[in-house]
């Protein structure tokens, strides 16, 4: 590691902010405008992986939990490792190797899932760092698989012709290794910067935006120099914040970086950044829905982010797995509201993605490889959703699978098409789509165009069509399949 001149960075950092376009104040950040590149975006990948993959017990919070006392994890780690005192966190990284990563092998399989961008986590809540860094030496370059894993990835990803991101979780490790000052662990003072545990203060009991013990200069400074240093080294075009940023110490480290990243990233197409809880002032970002959806359509660019596994972000040996089905309703529903999804994975501390994972992931690649025009490029039909089964809006909401009937559909525009994305294929194979219904010139119609002709993407034969009982009525003969379909009509 070679160490950063701190202040010398910092003064770099305001700068650039003072003679960018962008300051750091809403007032400047709200000209901000989302590059037409992430507008027309729709799937991407996030990757959660790091030292908690060792364990792959519980989630990716295992660095916190395990130092709860009582929690399934304390007790997990004290039968499997011993005590706390004598084997700590840090004590995996030895055995977080990644022996078989192969960047390029990864990359092919997000290319082969659909996917056009890809976001890692570069540094989760337990603080270990999976990029080279001048700012501490608890990173991937320098223990446990000693490469720069980040870096490596995003060569390969660009290389597959997928857009680069990266994710910083960092500002939650001012609390998240604090309850292992509460008992005899490894985790006690003294502590200081630049130490892998620093600096493990006291849990708020309510994350609100004015908790306490308050974050330091100190540590606040650390936490925008390592979001500055990503940026500096790795010219990521996204960049994806956690929760807790909404803090309201962070706020003004917060305008600082969003400034200076918008302002380097003007010389390779203009960045994004997504924040969740009204972190940021609207429109000065793209709003994220952690684990859910918005419920309607909206006029502005947003994310959902969700994962493969419903339990868990990180790989686990229990994790419970969602259905490539339930992976393509949501990207479905997403897209017909103006949303992007961005589908996490989580690899093995082997390096490798697990085959639970995979199978998802190609499994969506093959129906995007059939279906993608009414995904990719796509936009918002005036009309974006129709059928019974309404999406619960919010954060958190996957927790429960979601069913779909086959009145239920989606829908896309492009050019002189419209898709109609049947969530569920009927039972008699006969769609009966009332968004398209025919105009008699009477009645309030939603639809009131020309239909030049009607086809079922995938489908060889043409299927019959009609205009019947204030529907369109498209007969599928002798097709049955447990996937989602689309129904391109296109307009004269």
């Amino acid at each position: 590691m070679n160490t950063m001149d701190r202040a010398a960075y910092l003064a770099e950092i305001d700068r650039v902010n003072g003679e960018g376009i962008y300051q750091p104040t809403w007032e400047s950040l709200s000209q901000y405008t989302v590059p037409a590149w992430y507008a027309d975006a729709k799937f991407g990948i996030f990757l959660h992986w790091g030292v908690f993959s060792v364990p792959a017990f519980g989630s990716e919070w295992y660095s916190r939990n395990m130092y709860i006392q009582g929690s399934p994890e304390f007790e997990h780690h004290e039968q499997t490792y011993g005590p706390h005192k004598n084997f700590g966190y840090k004590d995996f990284i030895p055995m977080f190797t990644m022996e078989k990563f192969d960047p390029q092998a990864w990359a092919a399989l997000f290319r082969e899932a659909g996917a056009e961008y890809v976001i890692p986590v570069a540094e989760h809540h337990d603080g270990f760092q999976m990029y080279a860094s001048e700012l501490s030496k608890w990173n991937a370059a320098e223990m446990g698989p000693c490469r720069d894993v980040l870096g490596d990835l995003l060569h390969a990803t660009d290389a597959a012709g997928l857009t680069r991101g990266v994710s910083s979780h960092r500002v939650e490790h001012w609390w998240f290794m604090g309850h292992g000052q509460e008992f005899d662990s490894d985790i006690h003072e003294p502590m200081q910067l630049g130490d892998f545990y620093w600096p493990a203060k006291p849990e708020p009991q309510h994350m609100d935006l004015f908790s306490t013990p308050t974050p330091s200069e100190e540590f606040l400074t650390d936490w925008l120099l390592r979001c500055c240093e990503l940026v500096d080294r790795y010219q990521p075009r996204m960049v994806y914040f956690d929760w807790w940023i909404r803090h309201e110490s962070v706020l003004p480290y917060l305008q600082r970086f969003a400034a200076y990243f918008y302002n380097k990233a003007q010389a390779w197409g203009g960045g994004v950044i997504f924040y969740k809880h009204d972190a940021f002032a609207f429109g000065c970002a793209v709003p994220d829905v952690e684990r859910g959806q918005f419920a309607e359509a909206k006029p502005f660019p947003w994310q959902s982010d969700t994962a493969v596994a419903r339990n868990s972000w990180c790989y686990t040996e229990g994790n419970v797995y969602k259905s490539p089905r339930e992976v393509l309703w949501d990207l479905i529903d997403v897209v017909s509201k103006n949303g992007r999804l961005l589908l996490n994975v989580g690899p093995k501390s082997d390096g490798t993605i697990g085959p639970e994972d995979s199978a998802i992931l190609k499994a969506v690649g093959a129906w995007l490889r059939v279906n993608g025009e009414a995904i990719y490029h796509s936009h918002v039909w005036r009309i974006a959703q129709e059928g019974p089964t309404r999406v619960q809006e919010g954060q958190f909401t996957d927790s429960v699978a979601k069913t779909y009937t086959g009145e239920d559909f989606r829908f896309t525009c492009r050019g002189k098409s419209i898709y109609a994305i049947a969530m569920a294929c009927p039972a008699d194979g006969v769609l009966r789509i009332r968004s398209l219904a025919r105009w008699d010139g009477k009645r309030p119609a939603p639809f009131q165009g020309m239909i030049d002709t009607v086809e079922v993407l995938g489908m060889e034969r043409q299927p019959v069509w009609s205009w019947e009982d204030e529907a369109l009525v498209v007969h599928m003969e002798g097709l049955s399949t447990d996937m989602p379909l689309v129904v391109k009509v296109n307009v004269r």
